[in-house]
């Protein structure tokens, strides 16, 4: 009678099934069956050693049936056959059936004495019952040419809805659903061409970086082929349960990004408000603390160093199998590292933050990845350098790819391959910093940032540039004064250093020994404190003017939370609904903007019409791929080409208009004709007799140099200092190598804003509701050019009142006269200063 041997990441999982097995025949026919699972009782794993003594314990002459679960049970399986005795590896057969059906029509099937060829393939026919009975046998009928000719495949195609596309941890989701079930799953981009990809590989679905609002082509092959389509598709419609980002960032002097995040519980948040962060001074982090540090964006302190690469100089190479089982060790011992920072994060963070950790167990268990491992290994290669060169191609990979946000996802890589190698070596984790210190780092890992004492640490300062990378996101969601893009200054260990993120300056031992940046902490936390009692207060400036202090929102949420603010200068349409795979009914959306109105009890809100295109995609609405779609079809040109959805969002804003008071407004206007025909939709769907003011966004130097004409017959126009910045500077600001460029305090911006408040015609209000709005410092200049509307991200708000009324206009108009004849934003900076 054969043998059979269970292997499976988890031991209770596979002790019910091998007892569910047993159940079906008597005790004097059952099988040898032996089971390798877990790394002990809770842990989950696989372990080649543990395989290969089960197949010895279960070794018969007819043979030796193994079943797996999933992942590297596979590869631990096929190691394990390299361990035993070669005559008994000739007899075992490694199976691809289902585990828990395939057991049962296995034991049932070997109890009759029947061959191992014989029990293989009822093994494998382990469904059939099921899906006979079910009536869910594949129906050749409804399979196409196409699908025979590509040996029986099944495809759909589902849409990525999710802001960053299938990241890390959505892909995590991706694979791990995949390997649920018996088939095999591919992935092809449409949009791009890439693929097909194994879907039960995460790095192989990470790297192929489907963005929002990509197509994917999911084709499957196997038993389960159908059953794993119809769960992709059901994951795809829950945004691959991916929270939607909707925090808006703070922009150059920011970076209170965390801020709204932190209240709505969401990581996905913090990550959307770090990604349009801006260089140098994009690391800064004001921000509602929910544990930890202080929030605040300045820090002093002795520096703290850290060392990041691991020792591998005193390690010695054993032979084949030694290095085998070391890198298997090592694997072990950083799961159980990471689940226990996840864990830990989660509790004391959030879970959202905790989930971070989770794409980085995901990778130590990626198939391809561990392929790659141990194929080198069994070449000769010792295991720090096979960990090492696995990583590190992965790495180099996502560092290869367009999006910024993906391209940061590297620093996961690293730290994982950082922890392996510090798990083979011995090495001890970097100490905790001494109480007071600024950490200084190349990069700053999420583990890192997780196990850092918040309330201790002064601040931490990161050299490389970019805001979306998972420890940046773990260190502000826990209040840590945080800079980044700090560059290659020279930083001597326990020298002191300070920083100011708002202002975007990192001074190594400062010359007066740090007081000027300790008076600034001390101003800031002071600032903050009275901001907040005085919330409410309207912002009069001191010699009596009122500017109205408006929030951006994203949700509902972020109206809930917008503490003090006058109203709403821009509601975000697109982000309020950007996880739809369908567009939403006149009625859903009346629903959305009725509850965004009712937070804001009777005050104001400009709810701006669908803007998408660039970097915002809708996925109910595909666009054809372009070269440049920064420079392509956005905003208002879009629903040229499609007015259909634009009426229904106008006749659903008219609704609410009618209960409480509403404004629309037009995203990325450059001509008049383009105002007329917005216009024009007004008057089509019956909006002439509204009691509302109508506006467009100033985003583009063009719509700014000809202001006088554009704005005709207009309330308002609203300047979006981000798109403007990016589009005067030709510099995109989520790219790290030109960011710093992407300033929008930059005087030709300035020039810019100036010209539309002294060319726009009598009567017409201008508003901003760019990040600049939400810069304390910037947010003075702008009123002394003139705004006296400004639309902030919801925490900043008391910050941005509390400064306006501690403004004499006067001082302001002479500020801003003189930063318009400035060379540079960091000059204009310097004026702050002098104030």
């Amino acid at each position: 009678m054969i043998g059979i041997v269970v292997v499976s990441h988890s031991r209770a999982l596979a002790a019910a099934a091998v007892a569910l097995a047993s159940e079906m025949v008597g005790d004097d026919d059952r099988p040898v069956i032996a089971v390798a699972a877990g790394l002990d009782e809770t842990t989950f794993g696989t372990d080649a050693a543990a395989v290969a003594e089960a197949i010895g314990t279960a070794d018969s002459p007819d043979g030796v049936l193994v079943l797996l679960d999933l992942g590297s049970a596979v590869l631990s399986a096929e190691m394990a056959l390299e361990f035993v005795d070669p005559e008994v590896a000739e007899r075992v057969v490694l199976s691809s059936a289902p585990l828990v059906e395939g057991l049962v029509a296995a034991v049932v099937t070997a109890s009759t004495g029947a061959p191992l060829d014989a029990v293989v393939a009822e093994a494998s026919r382990g469904l059939a019952g099921k899906q006979d009975h079910l009536g869910d046998l594949p129906a050749t009928g409804d399979i196409d040419s196409t699908q025979l000719a590509e040996g029986n495949e099944q495809v759909i195609e589902v849409a990525v809805s999710n802001n960053h596309g299938l990241h890390a941890r959505p892909a995590a989701k991706l694979v791990a659903l995949v390997q649920r079930y018996d088939a095999a799953v591919t992935l092809t981009d449409v949009d791009t061409g890439r693929g097909p990809v194994n879907a039960g590989s995460l790095s192989m679905v990470a790297t192929l970086n489907a963005q929002q609002g990509h197509r994917l082509r999911v084709g499957a092959t196997g038993p389960q082929a159908g059953a794993a389509l119809e769960a992709v598709r059901e994951l795809a419609d829950r945004a691959f349960d991916d929270t939607p980002a909707t925090a808006p960032a703070l922009g150059p002097g920011g970076g209170g990004t965390a801020a709204t995040a932190a209240v709505a519980g969401t990581s996905a948040g913090v990550e959307a408000g770090a990604e349009a962060g801006a260089g140098l001074a994009a690391g800064a982090g004001v921000a509602v603390v929910r544990k930890g540090g202080s929030g605040l964006d300045v820090a002093v302190g002795p520096a703290v160093v850290l060392e990041q690469s691991v020792d591998l100089s005193g390690y010695l190479p054993g032979d084949i199998d030694a290095e085998r089982a070391r890198a298997k060790e090592a694997q072990w011992d950083a799961e159980k590292q990471l689940a226990r920072l996840r864990d830990r994060t989660a509790e004391q963070v959030g879970a959202a933050e905790g989930a971070i950790f989770d794409a980085q167990l995901a990778l130590l268990d990626d198939v391809v990845q561990l392929d790659a491992v141990f194929r080198a290994i069994a070449e000769g290669t010792s295991a720090p350098e096979a960990w090492t060169t696995a990583l590190d191609k992965l790495a180099s990979a996502f560092e290869g790819l367009d999006d910024p946000y993906q391209r940061e996802r590297a620093q996961d890589v690293r730290s994982v391959r950082d922890r392996v190698l510090r798990a083979l070596t011995g090495s001890t984790e970097p100490a905790e910093p001494p109480a007071g210190g600024v950490l200084v780092v190349r990069e700053l890992d999420a583990a890192t940032a997780a196990t850092l004492e918040a309330e201790r640490i002064a601040g931490v300062a990161v050299r490389a540039a970019g805001t979306t990378g998972h420890g940046v996101i773990v260190a502000r969601s826990r209040g840590i004064p945080l800079i980044t893009g700090i560059g290659e200054v020279e930083v001597p260990a326990g020298a002191l250093v300070a920083f100011d993120a708002r202002a975007g300056s990192f001074v190594v031992e400062p010359a007066d020994g740090g007081a000027e940046f300790r008076t600034t902490l001390r101003e800031r936390a002071a600032e903050r404190e009275t901001a907040l009692a005085e919330a409410d207060r309207p912002a009069v400036t001191v010699d009596g003017t009122t500017i109205q202090v408006f929030a951006n929102v994203g949700s509902v949420q972020d109206a809930l939370d917008a503490y003090g603010a006058d109203g709403s200068g821009l509601v975000r349409t697109e982000v309020l609904f950007g996880d739809r795979r369908t567009a939403p009914r006149v009625e859903e959306q009346v629903e959305v903007f009725r509850a965004i109105a009712s937070a804001f009890g009777g005050k104001p809100i400009t709810i701006r019409t669908w803007d998408i295109g660039g970097d915002k995609p809708l996925p109910f609405l595909p666009q054809e791929r372009e070269a440049n779609p920064f420079l392509g079809e956005r905003g208002i040109r879009v629903f040229r080409k499609r007015p259909e959805l634009l009426r229904d969002q106008l006749r659903a804003i008219s609704q609410v208009a009618a209960e409480a008071p509403v404004q629309v407004m037009f995203p990325m206007v450059t001509t008049s004709e383009e105002v007329a025909w917005a216009l024009s939709e007004l008057a089509d769907i019956g909006a002439s007799g509204w009691d509302v003011k109508v506006g467009i966004m100033v985003e583009v130097p063009a719509a700014a140099l000809r202001i006088s004409s554009l704005a005709e017959g207009l309330d308002f126009v609203s300047i979006g200092t981000n798109d403007l910045t990016q589009y005067t500077t030709a510099a995109d600001r989520g790219n790290s190598a030109v960011a710093s460029l992407a300033d929008g305090l930059d005087p030709a911006v300035l020039q810019l804003i100036d010209r539309v408040v002294r060319g726009v015609p009598l009567g017409v209000e201008v508003a901003v509701c760019g990040d600049l709005a939400s810069d304390p410092d910037a947010a003075v200049l702008l009123a002394g050019l003139g705004i006296r509307e400004l639309s902030a991200v919801g925490p900043q708000v008391p910050i941005i009142k509390s400064r306006l009324r501690q403004t004499s206009l006067a001082e302001a108009a002479k500020t801003a006269a003189q930063a318009l004849t400035l060379p540079t934003a960091a000059a204009v900076r310097d004026l702050f200063g002098q104030r």
